[in-house]
């Protein structure tokens, strides 16, 4: 049953997989953190929370630091393949409160680790740290990120020939989908022009 002083504590959300505030990595909750064998952390704060968010233990626990704002315009998606490569230890994940910048990291992480939609994921999360909240910008890249992920999981289910057949029928032809190293450099010197008029 969760009661209201539990936002303060890391709740593990799947098996060694945990998401909680800051207050669960700072240095008072060493042992908590030993206890539950966390082997990384991944930190998610801007640059002016950097002097009352940081990494306390770094000789410790392997650390991900991750300059992200609680802002509906900031652009997580980016982040998404980086924060599912450490997932191979036992990991918490932390911005300041535990509600919307990590909490969207791990809805991600299990939409794409279990195929589901971000309504399934967002509850699945919810019903083990009620208080999650994800700003509206968070959750709209989390709906977007839907259809990348399923995408991706789409191509990695067809052989390689498959993959071959449907870029065939999308493109005309297969030669279509190749560029003369002629067109390469003026599109390359086009983009250094457009650099340095813009």
């Amino acid at each position: 049953e969760w009661t209201y002083p539990m936002r303060r504590e890391m709740q593990e959300i799947l098996p060694g997989l945990f998401l909680g505030p800051y207050s669960s990595a700072m240095k008072s909750k060493l042992p908590i953190l030993q206890k539950h064998g966390i082997t990384h952390i991944i930190c998610i704060r801007q640059n002016i929370e950097a002097n009352f968010i940081k990494p306390n233990f770094q000789q410790l626990f392997r650390y991900l630091v991750l300059d992200i704002a609680d802002n509906p315009v900031e652009n997580i998606i980016r982040f998404f393949p980086m924060v599912v490569l450490i997932f191979l230890g036992k990991v918490l994940v932390h911005g300041n409160a535990g509600i919307s910048r990590s909490a969207a990291f791990v809805i991600a992480y299990i939409m794409e680790t279990f195929g589901v939609k971000y309504r399934d994921a967002f509850a699945y999360v919810q019903e083990r740290r009620f208080c999650i909240n994800p700003n509206a910008g968070f959750v709209h890249q989390l709906q977007e990120y839907e259809a990348i992920y399923l995408a991706k999981l789409t191509i990695q289910m067809m052989s390689p020939l498959q993959i071959e057949r449907s870029l065939s029928v999308h493109s005309g032809t297969t030669g279509s989908l190749k560029r003369t190293h002629e067109e390469e450099d003026d599109f390359g010197n086009m983009q250094v022009a457009t650099a340095q008029n813009g």
